[in-house]
Protein backbone atom coordinates (compact mmCIF):
# COMPACT_ATOMS: atom_id res chain seq x y z
CA UNK A 1 0.00 0.00 0.00
CA UNK A 2 1.16 3.51 -0.76
CA UNK A 3 -0.93 5.68 1.56
CA UNK A 4 -0.73 9.44 1.84
CA UNK A 5 -0.17 9.03 5.58
CA UNK A 6 2.97 10.99 6.28
CA UNK A 7 6.14 8.92 6.02
CA UNK A 8 7.41 10.27 9.33
CA UNK A 9 4.53 8.43 10.97
CA UNK A 10 5.19 5.09 9.27
CA UNK A 11 7.95 3.95 11.61
CA UNK A 12 5.67 4.49 14.61
CA UNK A 13 2.89 2.57 12.89
CA UNK A 14 5.11 -0.42 12.21
CA UNK A 15 6.14 -0.67 15.86
CA UNK A 16 2.60 -0.08 17.11
CA UNK A 17 1.02 -2.64 14.83
CA UNK A 18 3.71 -5.23 15.58
CA UNK A 19 2.96 -4.94 19.31
CA UNK A 20 -0.78 -4.95 18.59
CA UNK A 21 -0.48 -8.14 16.56
CA UNK A 22 1.13 -9.91 19.52
CA UNK A 23 -1.70 -8.69 21.78
CA UNK A 24 -4.45 -9.83 19.41
CA UNK A 25 -3.03 -13.30 18.82
CA UNK A 26 -2.97 -13.76 22.60
CA UNK A 27 -6.62 -12.76 23.06
CA UNK A 28 -9.08 -15.45 24.16
CA UNK A 29 -11.98 -16.15 21.81
CA UNK A 30 -15.70 -16.58 22.27
CA UNK A 31 -18.01 -18.76 20.21
CA UNK A 32 -21.14 -16.62 19.89
CA UNK A 33 -23.20 -17.09 16.76
CA UNK A 34 -24.35 -14.17 14.62
CA UNK A 35 -26.32 -13.51 11.48
CA UNK A 36 -23.09 -13.31 9.49
CA UNK A 37 -21.57 -16.59 10.68
CA UNK A 38 -21.81 -19.86 8.79
CA UNK A 39 -20.29 -23.13 9.93
CA UNK A 40 -17.00 -22.31 11.61
CA UNK A 41 -17.04 -18.62 10.68
CA UNK A 42 -17.34 -15.99 13.41
CA UNK A 43 -18.04 -12.27 13.40
CA UNK A 44 -15.33 -9.76 14.30
CA UNK A 45 -14.87 -6.01 14.55
CA UNK A 46 -11.27 -4.88 14.46
CA UNK A 47 -10.06 -1.43 15.42
CA UNK A 48 -7.20 0.44 13.74
CA UNK A 49 -5.88 3.43 15.67
CA UNK A 50 -4.02 6.31 14.04
CA UNK A 51 -3.17 9.78 15.22
CA UNK A 52 -5.94 12.32 14.51
CA UNK A 53 -5.96 13.46 10.89
CA UNK A 54 -3.38 10.89 9.77
CA UNK A 55 -5.69 8.76 7.67
CA UNK A 56 -7.82 9.57 4.63
CA UNK A 57 -10.84 7.92 3.02
CA UNK A 58 -8.92 7.57 -0.25
CA UNK A 59 -6.07 5.69 1.44
CA UNK A 60 -8.54 3.40 3.14
CA UNK A 61 -10.35 2.66 -0.10
CA UNK A 62 -7.04 1.50 -1.58
CA UNK A 63 -6.27 -0.62 1.47
CA UNK A 64 -9.78 -2.11 1.45
CA UNK A 65 -9.42 -3.10 -2.21
CA UNK A 66 -6.23 -4.97 -1.28
CA UNK A 67 -8.05 -6.70 1.59
CA UNK A 68 -10.74 -7.89 -0.83
CA UNK A 69 -8.10 -9.28 -3.17
CA UNK A 70 -6.57 -11.37 -0.37
CA UNK A 71 -9.45 -12.26 1.96
CA UNK A 72 -10.54 -15.43 0.13
CA UNK A 73 -7.14 -17.01 0.74
CA UNK A 74 -7.82 -17.00 4.49
CA UNK A 75 -11.57 -17.64 4.42
CA UNK A 76 -12.34 -14.04 5.43
CA UNK A 77 -15.16 -11.80 4.23
CA UNK A 78 -14.85 -8.11 5.09
CA UNK A 79 -18.46 -6.94 5.22
CA UNK A 80 -18.08 -3.18 5.74
CA UNK A 81 -15.98 -0.63 7.55
CA UNK A 82 -16.35 2.74 9.23
CA UNK A 83 -13.83 5.55 9.47
CA UNK A 84 -13.53 8.65 11.64
CA UNK A 85 -10.88 10.67 9.79
CA UNK A 86 -10.73 13.40 12.42
CA UNK A 87 -9.96 11.02 15.29
CA UNK A 88 -7.96 8.55 13.20
CA UNK A 89 -10.08 5.46 13.86
CA UNK A 90 -11.07 2.63 11.53
CA UNK A 91 -13.52 -0.14 12.42
CA UNK A 92 -13.80 -3.21 10.16
CA UNK A 93 -16.67 -5.72 10.35
CA UNK A 94 -15.71 -9.14 9.00
CA UNK A 95 -16.55 -12.82 9.19
CA UNK A 96 -13.61 -15.19 9.55
CA UNK A 97 -12.74 -18.60 11.00
CA UNK A 98 -10.70 -16.87 13.73
CA UNK A 99 -8.90 -13.61 14.53
CA UNK A 100 -5.61 -14.98 13.14
CA UNK A 101 -7.15 -15.30 9.66
CA UNK A 102 -8.24 -11.67 9.80
CA UNK A 103 -4.77 -10.58 10.90
CA UNK A 104 -3.13 -12.57 8.09
CA UNK A 105 -5.44 -10.90 5.57
CA UNK A 106 -4.55 -7.38 6.70
CA UNK A 107 -0.85 -8.24 6.99
CA UNK A 108 -0.58 -9.61 3.47
CA UNK A 109 -2.85 -7.01 1.88
CA UNK A 110 -1.25 -3.83 3.22
CA UNK A 111 0.44 -4.38 6.59
CA UNK A 112 -1.98 -2.19 8.58
CA UNK A 113 -2.68 -4.41 11.60
CA UNK A 114 -5.42 -3.57 14.11
CA UNK A 115 -4.76 -2.64 17.71
CA UNK A 116 -7.80 -4.66 18.86
CA UNK A 117 -9.98 -7.42 17.50
CA UNK A 118 -13.31 -8.18 19.16
CA UNK A 119 -15.34 -11.33 18.52
CA UNK A 120 -18.91 -10.14 18.32
CA UNK A 121 -22.53 -11.19 18.48
CA UNK A 122 -24.75 -8.94 16.37
CA UNK A 123 -28.07 -7.38 17.27
CA UNK A 124 -31.00 -6.82 14.92
CA UNK A 125 -30.03 -4.44 12.12
CA UNK A 126 -32.29 -1.59 10.99
CA UNK A 127 -32.17 0.66 7.94
CA UNK A 128 -30.58 4.08 7.75
CA UNK A 129 -32.93 7.02 7.41
CA UNK A 130 -32.25 10.30 5.67
CA UNK A 131 -28.88 12.01 5.83
CA UNK A 132 -28.33 12.30 9.57
CA UNK A 133 -24.78 11.99 10.86
CA UNK A 134 -23.57 8.48 11.64
CA UNK A 135 -22.00 7.60 14.99
CA UNK A 136 -20.35 4.52 16.41
CA UNK A 137 -20.17 4.46 20.20
CA UNK A 138 -18.34 2.06 22.50
CA UNK A 139 -19.23 0.89 26.00
CA UNK A 140 -16.51 -0.83 28.04
CA UNK A 141 -18.36 -2.79 30.72
CA UNK A 142 -15.54 -5.05 31.90
CA UNK A 143 -14.75 -8.67 31.06
CA UNK A 144 -17.64 -10.99 31.82
CA UNK A 145 -20.00 -8.18 32.85
CA UNK A 146 -22.37 -8.26 29.86
CA UNK A 147 -24.59 -10.81 28.15
CA UNK A 148 -26.27 -10.72 24.76
CA UNK A 149 -29.65 -11.02 26.49
CA UNK A 150 -29.04 -8.02 28.75
CA UNK A 151 -27.79 -5.88 25.86
CA UNK A 152 -30.80 -6.87 23.75
CA UNK A 153 -33.04 -5.63 26.56
CA UNK A 154 -31.13 -2.36 26.82
CA UNK A 155 -31.39 -1.93 23.05
CA UNK A 156 -35.17 -2.25 23.21
CA UNK A 157 -35.18 0.55 25.78
CA UNK A 158 -33.06 2.67 23.42
CA UNK A 159 -35.58 2.08 20.64
CA UNK A 160 -38.42 3.19 22.92
CA UNK A 161 -36.68 6.53 23.57
CA UNK A 162 -34.79 7.26 20.33
CA UNK A 163 -37.51 9.29 18.58
CA UNK A 164 -37.61 11.79 21.44
CA UNK A 165 -34.04 12.81 20.60
CA UNK A 166 -34.14 12.26 16.84
CA UNK A 167 -31.89 9.19 16.97
CA UNK A 168 -32.06 6.14 14.71
CA UNK A 169 -30.29 3.06 16.10
CA UNK A 170 -29.09 0.93 13.21
CA UNK A 171 -27.23 -1.96 14.82
CA UNK A 172 -25.19 -3.08 17.80
CA UNK A 173 -22.54 -5.71 18.56
CA UNK A 174 -21.47 -7.40 21.79
CA UNK A 175 -18.24 -9.07 22.86
CA UNK A 176 -19.33 -10.94 25.99
CA UNK A 177 -15.83 -12.13 26.84
CA UNK A 178 -14.26 -8.67 26.80
CA UNK A 179 -17.38 -6.85 28.01
CA UNK A 180 -17.49 -4.49 25.03
CA UNK A 181 -20.60 -3.12 23.31
CA UNK A 182 -20.58 -1.10 20.09
CA UNK A 183 -23.65 0.77 18.81
CA UNK A 184 -24.20 2.28 15.37
CA UNK A 185 -26.74 5.09 15.16
CA UNK A 186 -27.79 8.17 13.24
CA UNK A 187 -28.29 11.46 15.07
CA UNK A 188 -27.85 15.20 14.59
CA UNK A 189 -24.96 15.14 17.04
CA UNK A 190 -23.41 12.87 19.67
CA UNK A 191 -25.17 14.59 22.58
CA UNK A 192 -28.53 13.29 21.33
CA UNK A 193 -27.10 9.78 21.34
CA UNK A 194 -25.78 10.22 24.88
CA UNK A 195 -29.14 11.56 26.10
CA UNK A 196 -30.95 8.58 24.59
CA UNK A 197 -28.72 6.03 26.33
CA UNK A 198 -28.94 7.92 29.62
CA UNK A 199 -32.74 8.08 29.67
CA UNK A 200 -33.25 4.57 28.28
CA UNK A 201 -31.04 2.56 30.63
CA UNK A 202 -28.21 4.68 32.03
CA UNK A 203 -25.40 2.78 30.31
CA UNK A 204 -23.26 5.73 29.30
CA UNK A 205 -20.78 5.34 26.49
CA UNK A 206 -17.02 5.56 26.93
CA UNK A 207 -16.18 6.73 23.41
CA UNK A 208 -18.10 8.00 20.41
CA UNK A 209 -16.89 8.47 16.85
CA UNK A 210 -18.58 10.27 13.98
CA UNK A 211 -18.01 7.86 11.12
CA UNK A 212 -18.50 7.35 7.43
CA UNK A 213 -19.62 3.86 6.41
CA UNK A 214 -17.99 2.03 3.52
CA UNK A 215 -18.65 -1.36 1.98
Amino acid sequence: MKPRIKTSFNATLILTFSLAAFHVFAQPKTTDASSHTTGNLKLFIDVHEFEPGKVSAQDLAQAHAKDLAVEGKYGVQILKYWVDENKGRIFCLASAPDSAALLHTHAEAHGMLPSRIYEMSEGMAAKMKGNENLFLDIHYMGAGNVSTEAVAGAHQKDLAVEKKYGVNFIDYWVDQKEGVIMCLAQAKDSTDLIKTHKEAHGLLLAQVFEVTQKK
